[in-house]
């Protein structure tokens, strides 16, 4: 089985808000990451996404570890064992938040984009929802795995790309949850990218390929040169990024 070597993350709050309601998480034991853009504003999205992580990554190790377990929410045979814990584990937290949303004001109410990752022997399984973008770099190439669930592709003007991705999907968001997945065999060598909307939304697909296909430039480097080139171009939101090395 390919392992994970090494992975980089960053997450802040970005030149202008003063809290950040982005999350990162890497369970290397449970072969786990975990990217969440959270929204609802200061106080509530950063809560939102610390209970999201732990409901995600709690229902998850307790589904896959069990070849009997009972999914409650869904189950297809497309998907391994570790996918399906997954995909059941984002019905959870959904639910969970939609409960609690319920019971506040609108303006109270919070939720996230999020995107999980699991691995089991060479499969990587990708669940996502909402605004996430999820990129594999493999020998000088870098292509989509997952793109953005969000309003860019069906907006009418490129240039201003970075006004159109709000989700059309996150857990918390709609009571209807709308998941993209999508399983990949990952080769030694490769590098999976997860970022969060304050890292990609001003940067051309081309200038993304430059800097995450750059081989003379550490992981940590690449993400600190893309949230820097995002913030030259006037980007005012949280930044996210996630390198898993193979």
């Amino acid at each position: 089985m390919i392992r994970l070597k090494s992975y980089s993350a960053k997450s802040h709050q970005g030149p202008y808000l003063q809290v950040n309601e982005d999350g990162v998480l890497v369970d290397y034991a449970n072969r786990l990451a975990i990217v969440m853009d959270g929204f609802g504003g200061a106080g509530i999205g950063d809560v939102c996404i610390q209970k999201i992580r732990d409901q995600i990554k709690n229902f998850y190790l307790r589904a896959s570890k069990d070849p009997d377990a009972t999914m409650p929410f869904y189950f297809s045979i497309k998907y391994l064992l570790e996918g399906n814990a997954l995909i059941n584990a984002f019905h959870y937290a959904h639910d969970s938040m939609l409960k609690e949303n319920k019971t506040k004001d609108m303006s109270n109410r919070g939720g996230a984009s999020v995107i999980g990752v699991s691995q089991s022997e060479n499969l990587l399984t990708f669940v996502s929802a909402g605004n996430i973008f999820a990129l594999l770099s493999r020998k000088g190439t870098l292509d989509i795995v997952l793109a953005p669930d969000s309003l860019q592709f069906v907006s009418d003007d490129r240039f201003t790309g970075q006004y159109s991705t709000s989700p059309l999907s996150g857990i918390g968001l709609f009571q209807e949850l709308h998941l993209n997945c999508r399983e990949i065999k990952v080769q030694e060598g490769d590098q999976i990218v997860l970022m969060t909307d304050g890292v990609y939304s001003r940067l051309a697909y081309r200038e993304l390929r430059h800097i995450i296909s750059d081989p003379d430039q550490t992981s940590a480097d690449k993400i600190n040169a893309l949230f820097k080139t995002s913030c030259q171009r006037g980007n005012m939101d949280n930044q996210t990024a996630l390198f898993l090395h193979y």
